[in-house]
C-alpha cells in the first residue's frame, strides 16, 4: 500500500513541477500591457498543453518498460 502512495506522490510532484516550469510568469506578471483576461487565457492554454506531458510522465512512471 505504501508503494502505491509513494508512486501517487511522485506522480503529483512531477505534474506540479511540469506545470510550474512551463509557466512564463515573470514575462506575464512583470508586463503591464498584459490584462487579466489575457493572463487567464495564457494560463488556460498552458494548462491544456501540459496535459499530454503530465500523462506521459505518469505512464512512464507506472510502466518504465515503455521507454525502451
Amino acid at each position: 500500500m505504501t508503494d502505491r502512495k509513494k508512486k501517487a506522490k511522485l506522480i503529483i510532484l512531477l505534474g506540479v513541477i511540469w506545470v510550474v516550469v512551463t509557466l512564463p510568469l515573470p514575462w506575464i506578471v512583470n508586463n503591464p500591457e498584459v490584462s487579466t483576461e489575457q493572463f487567464n487565457i495564457i494560463l488556460s492554454i498552458i494548462g491544456i498543453m501540459s496535459i499530454p506531458f503530465i500523462v506521459l510522465g505518469v505512464v512512464w512512471t507506472l510502466k518504465p518498460e515503455l521507454t525502451t
